[in-house]
C-alpha cells in the first residue's frame, strides 16, 4: 500500500488543512467528533435498551436482550470508535481508494478490481444462511444508525472532503475476503518460482535455493496424534509489485493440558502476527446476549468475536498457509478465448469503472475464465500468455461468518467442530481448550483436491488437465483431541507428519519459533501463567544458534571484526531491544542474505537453510566478481561482518532497539505532515524467527508486522486471563485511548481479560 500513497500530500489539500488546524476552532471541532461514551442515545432499529460499558482503557462490554440488538450495538460501537478504519477497509476491498485519494492508488485499485474481491463478497452475501444474514443485517443497521445519528465524523473525512455512504451486507463480507488474501500467499510463491525458472535456474537448483521443510523438524501433529510427497519473468515481477503488502507467515499459539499446569486446567496462548498500523487491527470487546457470551478480539467491520473465550471454551488461531490458490497459463486463441479441453472457450468480459478524485474515470476490462479472473489484465503491459487465478475465496458461496458465530456459542469439542464445518478460508490452526480440561487442534478449510503430479508450486497450463477435483471433507481435516504429549504448538510450521494422506502445502515457515516454544514448554514439569507470558515474550534467537558455528570458523578481516566475533560468540542470542550484540548479529545476517543476489535477482534472500548449506559446503555465489582472488563462502561471511560493522557505524546506533522500531503508520496521514499526530513507533527486539517476533525491512530495519494481539487464558479461572493489542481502542488521534495501550504492549504487559476500573455507561434506547 505504501508505494501507492506517497503522492498523497498534495491530493488532500494538506496546506489548507494545516492552516485550519492551527486554529482553535478546528481543534475543538475535531475534539467534538470523539464518540459519546456515557448517557443515553435514542436509535431507530433497536427493540430494547442495550447497555454499553467502557472501562478506563476503552475496553467495551455490550449487553442486549436479543441477538439482533447485540450485533446492532456492536456495529454502532465499532463505527463510533473506528469508522475511518472501516471506511478505508471497505474501499480497499471495493477497489475504490482512487475516488478519495486520487491517482496515487490507481494501480492498486486496478489490481483489486481485477481479482474481484467485492464481486465475491456480493455473491457470498446473496447465499448466506438466514441466521448469518440476520446477524449481518443487524450489524449493518448499527453502523448506519451511527451514520444517521448526527454525530460528527472522524477527522479523516473532513480532511479528505467526503462523507461515507451507508453500509451494506457485502461491505461486511469484503473485509473477510481481504483478510483471506492477506493470509493466502501461495500465488506469490508460484510467481516467485515461475520467475526464477524463467531466469534459467534449474528445478534442482531451485530446491537448493528454496529448500523443502526439513524432515527432522517438528510438525504440529505427530503420527501418534493421527493414529496412523524472459517475458514470463517480467510479468511475474510486475504482478508481485502490484499486490498490496501481505502479513508474513508469523503467528504463534499453543495449548497445554491440565496435567502440565499448576492449576490442573488447560492454558491457551495466542499471538497472531499481522500488519501494524494506526489504529490497531483489533478491538477488544465482550458481547453478552441470550445464549451468547464471548470476549476477546473483534474486527471492526465484522460482527462477533474472532479470538477469545465464551466462558466454556477458549480458542486461538494462527495461519496454516494452506495452498488454496492456483495460477493457470492460458493458451489464447485469436484474442477472444482460450483453449480448454480441446475447445475454444470465450472469455466473459466485465467492465470495471474506476472513478478518480478530480473527475476522471478509467474503464478496466477484466476477462473471466472457468478458473477465475485473468489477473494479468491488471498490468499495463500484459504478457502474451495470460494467467488466470483459481482461489477458494472467490467461490460464490462462503460461510466463514457462520463458522465464527458458531464458535462463539459452542460449549464443547463436538459443538466446536460442528461450528467449523462451513469454514472456508483462510485456513487457520485452531487450538482449543475447555473448562472440563480438554485440549484440541483442528485445521478447517476448503482444501483443493489436485490431480496427481500437480503440486500447486508453479503455474500450470489452463487447458483442463490440471483442474481441481473437489475439496477435502471435514472428516479429513487435520485434527486431534487430548494428544498424548499433553500440549500442542502451532507457529506456521508444518502441520502434518510423514504418512499423512495429502499435502496442505509445500511452503511452510521455518521451524525456529515452534522449536523454541517446545523447548520452553518442556523445560518444566508444571507450567504457570507466568511461564506462558515468558514464552510469549521470549526473544532468544535459534537462528543465532544455527549461525554461531559459521562465526567460529570465519577469519576476521580486521581487529574490529575480530573483537566483535568474540563478543558474538560470548552472547546468548537474545535479540533484546537494548542489546548491541543483537544489532550486530541482525546486520551480519542481513548481509549474508545478499549471497545469491546476482543469481536470483533479489537483493536479500532470507532462506536460512540455503545460506547455512552454502556457507558450510560452498556455493558459486560466494566468489566476488569485482575482486581477483577467488573467495570462499567463509571469506564471504567475513566480508559480510565487515560490511555489517560499517553499516552500524553509519547508523550511529549502539542498540538494536534504536534502529529496530515497531512502526504504526496511519494508512493515509502517514504521508502528510499530520503523521506527527497519527503515527507511533517504539523500540522493539526480536527478529523474524524469535517467538516474540520482530521481522524487519532489510533496508530500513523498521518493523511493520508483529504481534497484533496477545492473549493468555487460564481455563481454571477465565477471569484471571490476559489480553492486549498495540495502540489503543480508539481510531481518533485526539482520543486518550488512541495509543494508551502501546507502552504496555511494548514492554510485555497485559490487561486483565474483562472490564477494568473507571467504567462509563452508555444506554442505547429504541427510537422512532
Amino acid at each position: 500500500m505504501k508505494r501507492f500513497l506517497k503522492a498523497l500530500a498534495w491530493l488532500v489539500g494538506i496546506g489548507a488543512g494545516l492552516s485550519l488546524l492551527a486554529g482553535l476552532g478546528l481543534y475543538l471541532l475535531l475534539r467534538a467528533s470523539l464518540p459519546q461514551g456515557e448517557g443515553r442515545l435514542s436509535l431507530k432499529g433497536l427493540s430494547a435498551p442495550v447497555e454499553v460499558v467502557r472501562d478506563g482503557r476503552g475496553v467495551v462490554r455490550v449487553r442486549a436482550a436479543t441477538l439482533e440488538d447485540l450485533f446492532f450495538a456492536q456495529g454502532f460501537v465499532h463505527a463510533q470508535e473506528r469508522l475511518w478504519q472501516m471506511e478505508f477497509q471497505r474501499r480497499v476491498g471495493q477497489g475504490r481508494l482512487s475516488e478519495v485519494l486520487g491517482e496515487a492508488t490507481l494501480a492498486q485499485d486496478r489490481f483489486l478490481r481485477t481479482w474481484g474481491f467485492y464481486r465475491a463478497a456480493q455473491a457470498a452475501y446473496a447465499r448466506l444462511y438466514p441466521e448469518e444474514k440476520r446477524v449481518v443485517e443487524a450489524y449493518v443497521a448499527g453502523v448506519n444508525a451511527f451514520l444517521a445519528s448526527g454525530a460528527p465524523l472522524p477527522p479523516e473525512f473532513r480532511l479528505l472532503g467526503f462523507r461515507p455512504e451507508p453500509w451494506t451486507g457485502p461491505d461486511v463480507l469484503v473485509w473477510a475476503k481481504m483478510m483471506s488474501f492477506d493470509l493466502s500467499g501461495n500465488w506469490e510463491e508460484e510467481l516467485r518460482r515461475h520467475r526464477l525458472l524463467a531466469r534459467g535456474i534449474s528445478p534442482e537448483r531451485l530446491l537448493e535455493l528454496l529448500p523443502p521443510y526439513p524432515e527432522d523438524a517438528p510438525t504440529i501433529l505427530r503420527a501418534e496424534d493421527l493414529r496412523l510427497g524472459l517475458k514470463r519473468e517480467e510479468a511475474a515481477s510486475a504482478l508481485l509489485r502490484l499486490a498490496p503488502p501481505r502479513a508474513l507467515e508469523a503467528s504463534n499459539n499453543w495449548v497445554v493440558a491440565g496435567s502440565r499446569t499448576v492449576t490442573g486446567k488447560p492454558f491457551l496462548a495466542d499471538d497472531p502476527h499481522l500488519g501494524l498500523g494506526a489504529p490497531s487491527l483489533w478491538f477488544l470487546m465482550a458481547l453478552e446476549g441470550p445464549g451468547y457470551r464471548a470476549i476477546g478480539a473483534t474486527l471492526p467491520g465484522v460482527p462477533g468475536v474472532v479470538i477469545g473465550h465464551n466462558g466454556r471454551i477458549a480458542w486461538g488461531v494462527t495461519n496454516v498457509g494452506a495452498d488454496v490458490q492456483d495460477l493457470y497459463l492460458l493458451e489464447e486463441v485469436g484474442g477472444k478465448g482460450y483453449r480448454y479441453r480441446g475447445q475454444v472457450v470465450p472469455y466473459r468480459v466485465r467492465e470495471e469503472r474506476i472513478r478518480i478524485k478530480g473527475g476522471k474515470e478509467e474503464v478496466l476490462k477484466v476477462r473471466e475464465t472457468l478458473y477465475g479472473p485473468v489477473i494479468t489484465d491488471a498490468l499495463q503491459d500484459p504478457p502474451q500468455t495470460p494467467m488466470a487465478l483459481r482461489w477458494v475465496s472467490l467461490d460464490p458461496e462462503d460461510h466463514l461468518l457462520m463458522a465464527y458465530l458458531g464458535i462463539n456459542r459452542a460449549g464443547n469439542w463436538e459443538e466446536f467442530k460442528e461450528a467449523l464445518r462451513p469454514y472456508s478460508a483462510p485456513s487457520q490452526n485452531f487450538v482449543y481448550a475447555d473448562v472440563d480440561g480438554n485440549i484440541g487442534y483442528i485445521a478447517p478449510g476448503k482444501f483443493p483436491i489436485r490431480k496427481e503430479g500437480h503440486t500447486g508450486m508453479v503455474p500450470v497450463p489452463g487447458n483442463g488437465e490440471w483442474d481441481w477435483l473437489g475439496y477435502r471433507p471435514p472428516e479429513a481435516w487435520p485434527q486431534v483431541l487430548n494428544p498424548p504429549e499433553g500440549f500442542l504448538v502451532t507457529a506456521n510450521h508444518k502441520v502434518t507428519p510423514p504418512g499423512f494422506p495429502y499435502a496442505l502445502t509445500y511452503d511452510w515457515a521455518e521451524p525456529y519459533r515452534a522449536e523454541r516454544i517446545r523447548e520452553m514448554l518442556l523445560a518444566k514439569e508444571k507450567l504457570s501463567l507466568e511461564d506462558m507470558k515468558a514464552i510469549q515474550q521470549d526473544q532468544k534467537s535459534l537462528l543465532y544458534r544455527d549461525f554461531r558455528p559459521v562465526l567460529e570458523l570465519l577469519s576476521p578481516l580486521s581487529e574490529g571484526s575480530r573483537a566483535w566475533r568474540e563478543r558474538l560468540l560470548a552472547w546468548d542470542g537474545t535479540m533484546a531491544a537494548g542489546s548491541e550484540e543483537a544489532l550486530v548479529f541482525a546486520l551480519w545476517y542481513t548481509e549474508l542474505t545478499r549471497l545469491p543476489e546476482r543469481e536470483v535477482g533479489e537483493a536479500y534472500w532470507d532462506e536460512p537453510r540455503y545460506l547455512l548449506k552454502a556457507l558450510k559446503e560452498g556455493d558459486p555465489n560466494c566468489d566476488q566478481p569485482e575482486t581477483e582472488p577467488k573467495e570462499t563462502c567463509l571469506d564471504f561471511a567475513a566480508l559480510a561482518l565487515e560490511r555489517a560493522l560499517d553499516r552500524k557505524a553509519s547508523l550511529g546506533a549502539r542498540t538494536w532497539g534504536e534502529v529496530h522500531r515497531a512502526t504504526f503508520p496511519h494508512a493515509v496521514l502517514t504521508h502528510t505532515p499530520l503523521r506527527r499526530l497519527s503515527d507511533r513507533a517504539v523500540p522493539f527486539g526480536g527478529d523474524r524467527y524469535t517467538v516474540n517476533v520482530g521481522p524487519f525491512d532489510p533496508v530500513s530495519l523498521r518493523m511493520d508486522h508483529g504481534p497484533s494481539y496477545r492473549q493468555i487464558l487460564d481455563l481454571a479461572n477465565l477471569e484471571a486471563s490476559w489480553f492486549i493489542h498495540p495502540m489503543g481502542q480508539s481510531g481518533h488521534f485526539l482520543s486518550p485511548h488512541y495509543a494508551d495501550l502501546l507502552p504496555l504492549w511494548a514492554r510485555g504487559a497485559y490487561l486483565a481479560m474483562g472490564l477494568g476500573p473507571g467504567g462509563r455507561t452508555l444506554l442505547l434506547e429504541p427510537g422512532r
